[in-house]
């Protein structure tokens, strides 16, 4: 996503696509244009892998990632060993990034379990060998009633954001 260097079959990057059909820019917004083309590549902000027999597959948005230390930390891949360290069958977890004066960005998570069972979910995500830039910091955990989610069923990111920032907002971390 920061390079925009072509990546070889199997590597994950940003998915940029071009064609007749594709818009030439946003009338009278060059600075949305120039958000959104680049070389006359359309930045899609979808994160996706091309096999070797030429099939792609979308795997993330840019939008759930945060950059922490130059570093780009996957928010699903996070989600993901959240619920499997806690053994959860529902979604009870949710990741969302924060600014970070240091580190540019941080984790933040929105969860619906009991309080109790975070200090063993953080130590099993070491255990399990997730690298440390990817485990959020035990006192970004906020326990929530319900996860927030769209009229579509769909996790609601922004309010997800909205209830961080909120939550943690002028602490220390």
């Amino acid at each position: 996503p920061d390079t925009y260097e072509i990546l070889p079959p199997g590597k994950p990057g940003m998915l940029l696509v071009k064609g007749p059909n594709l818009m030439n820019g946003y009338l009278g917004r060059k600075d949305l244009t120039d958000k959104a083309i680049r070389e006359g590549w359309y930045i899609t902000g979808d994160i996706a892998t091309l096999d070797e027999d030429g099939f792609l597959t979308i795997t993330d948005r840019l939008s759930r990632f945060s950059k922490i230390g130059g570093e780009m930390v996957p928010h699903g891949q996070v989600e993901e060993a959240l619920q499997q360290a806690a053994g959860a069958d529902m979604q009870v977890f949710a990741v969302t990034g924060i600014p970070d004066e240091r580190k540019g960005e941080q984790l933040a998570v929105l969860h619906t379990l009991d309080e109790s069972q975070i200090p063993g979910i953080v130590a099993k995500l070491t255990a399990n060998g997730l690298p440390n830039l990817f485990i959020p910091p035990r006192t970004n955990f906020i326990k929530v009633e319900a996860l927030p989610v769209l009229g579509t069923g769909k996790m609601d990111l922004r309010g997800l954001k909205r209830i961080a920032m909120e939550r943690l907002q002028g602490r220390e971390t």
